[in-house]
């Protein structure tokens, strides 16, 4: 199987994603690290944190042997961790099917199909464990043939961000965080990057997550009540404190950058592995600057903070731009106000 857009991954571009500085509304510096810079010139807005995460499973599994060439990689998703591991998988040689609902972004959707990856779609009416379900239907009705990734219980998905995103948070701070804020999804992110950061100095780790079980806000899963599928990547002891986000409040902070940086750039604090002219030049889509949903949610998350338990012109918080705007320019919400094509 090959990719029919991305042929050309360099996975040296995973990770050392620039910093920047947003304009928020609390005393606090409040930066962001802009992981759309993994991968950054792939085709439907990039890369996304999930690069990071996708290149650390896949080297595990090489590594231990558990992924041989003769195994098809296999996982169910939302979509960005689909993409990301589409995008690597085929390009090492491996044949990729993913299992999202029917309702993921269309840029998603258009970025697994250009890996030439096989995609099973699941009825979003059905709720999100029901793509969890069909994956390991699949898996277990010819398990020599598959090997699942499994995001939701890999170590190598937290250990991904401990091992890259927190270093990499420390040094362009110059050890300056006080705080770190991000979503849970699988829970990797804050999990991986809290240990990291708990390791080096004294930060204040804060995860959110939805308000309520029907949300919009792409990535995130609602934990907070109910029988839902909680993911083993997801340490909840790493955590100092836990928030929860409106969906129509986070789309409301997307749409606020997108206004606030209409004819600026944001203060980039540090570039990463790239040069400032590439990042300049890679920061906006078509002349804006456009996050997905979950970056809105971490505003959201950065204000909360503020009124919950309070934040100083002294403290510096980090959130993360988990991906670009214009992989939900399909869906509602956006749709109205992001004049990107999806």
């Amino acid at each position: 199987m090959s990719q029919t857009t991305d042929e050309a991954i360099d996975e040296a571009r995973i990770g050392r994603t620039p910093l920047v500085e947003l304009d928020v509304d609390v005393p606090a510096t409040v930066c962001a690290k802009v992981e759309w810079f993994n991968l950054p010139e792939a085709a439907h807005g990039g890369g996304s944190i999930k690069s990071r995460i996708a290149k650390g499973m896949l080297d595990g599994a090489e590594e231990r042997g558990d992924l041989t060439p003769d195994r098809t990689v296999i996982e169910p998703t939302s979509g960005n961790t689909g993409s990301e591991l589409a995008r690597l998988a085929t390009a090492r040689g491996y044949d990729v099917e993913i299992v999202m609902p029917d309702n993921a972004s269309g840029g998603k959707i258009e970025a697994v199909r250009d890996t030439g990856a096989e995609i099973h779609f699941v009825d979003a009416d059905e709720g999100y464990d029901a793509v969890i379900e069909r994956c390991e239907e699949l898996v277990a009705a010819d398990p020599d043939e598959y090997y699942r990734p499994n995001q939701y219980e890999n170590p190598d998905n937290p250990g991904a961000h401990e091992e890259t995103t927190a270093p990499e948070i420390w040094a362009q701070t110059d050890g300056g965080v006080t705080h770190f804020i991000a979503g849970v999804g699988t829970g990797g992110t804050i999990t991986g990057t809290g240990r990291g950061l708990h390791a080096k100095g004294d930060v204040t780790v804060v995860g959110f997550e939805p308000a309520n079980p029907l949300h919009a806000i792409d990535g995130l899963k609602y934990l907070r009540t109910g029988e839902h599928y909680h993911p083993t990547t997801y340490d909840e002891s790493v955590l100092d404190a836990k928030l929860y986000v409106d969906t129509g409040d986070a789309y409301d902070r997307a749409r606020d950058l997108r206004e606030r940086y209409m004819e600026e750039d944001p203060h980039v604090v540090d570039t990463g592995q790239y040069d400032a002219e590439f990042v300049a030049d890679h920061l906006r889509v078509e002349g804006q600057f456009v996050v997905g949903t979950s970056a809105g949610a971490g505003v959201c998350a950065a204000e909360q903070l503020h009124e919950e338990h309070g934040v100083t012109e002294d403290d510096t918080v980090v959130i993360m731009l988990c991906d670009r705007g214009d992989k939900y320019a399909d869906i509602p919400l956006w749709e109205e106000y992001l004049s990107v094509e999806a």
